[in-house]
C-alpha cells in the first residue's frame, strides 16, 4: 500500500519534470543569451557614459549604469519566469516589486533628492570644487562634491552638507572678494 503510493508520487513527479523540460532548457538557454546581452549593453552603456560625460564625476556615471543595470536584470528575471511557464509568479513579482519600489522612494526620498541635487550641482558650471560660496550663511570653499553630499572648507575646518541643502541656497562669491 505505502510502496504503491509513494511508487505513484514518484512516476507523477518523474512525469512532470519530463514535461516541464522543454521550457526549462528554453529558459536556460535564455538566460545564457541574456547574460549575454546585458554585458555587451552594460559595456555599451559605460562606454557611452565615458564619451558623453568625460568630465563627470565617475561617481555620476556609475550610478547611471547602476540604475540600467538594474532594470536590465529585472526584465530578464521576468522573461526567464514567463518563458519557465511561471506567467503568474512574474506578474505578481512585477507588482510587488512596484510597490516595493513605491515605498522604498517614499521612505529614501531626502537620499534622492540629495542625489538628484548632486547632479545638478556636478552639472553646474558655477559651483566647482575650489570655488568660494556662501551657503545659509557659512562661507567656505568648496572642497569636493560628491553624489549626496558636499564637502566645504570653512576656516580650518571640513563641513559637510547634504546637496538638496546646498542646491536651494547657495551663492558664489566674486574672486574679488
Amino acid at each position: 500500500m505505502v510502496q504503491d503510493v509513494v511508487a505513484e508520487a514518484l512516476g507523477t513527479f518523474v512525469a512532470d519534470v519530463v514535461d516541464a523540460l522543454p521550457e526549462l532548457i528554453a529558459g536556460l538557454v535564455f538566460l545564457v543569451v541574456a547574460v549575454i546581452g546585458v554585458k555587451l549593453v552594460m559595456t555599451t552603456v559605460r562606454y557611452a557614459l565615458s564619451r558623453a560625460l568625460p568630465g563627470e564625476s565617475p561617481v555620476y556615471r556609475q550610478f547611471l549604469a547602476t540604475i540600467v543595470l538594474v532594470f536590465l536584470t529585472f526584465g530578464v528575471v521576468l522573461s526567464f519566469l514567463a518563458i519557465v511557464g511561471l506567467e503568474g509568479i512574474a506578474a505578481s513579482l512585477g507588482t510587488a516589486t512596484g510597490f516595493l519600489a513605491l515605498g522604498v522612494s517614499y521612505a529614501l526620498s531626502g537620499m534622492i533628492a540629495d542625489a538628484v541635487a548632486g547632479v545638478y550641482l556636478l552639472r553646474d558650471p558655477d559651483f566647482n570644487p575650489g570655488d568660494e560660496v556662501d551657503i545659509g550663511g557659512a562661507v567656505g570653499t568648496v572642497k569636493a562634491i560628491e553624489l549626496r553630499k558636499t564637502r566645504l572648507t570653512v576656516e580650518d575646518d571640513t563641513v559637510v552638507r547634504a546637496n538638496a541643502e546646498i542646491e536651494k541656497k547657495w551663492t558664489k562669491l566674486d574672486d574679488a572678494d
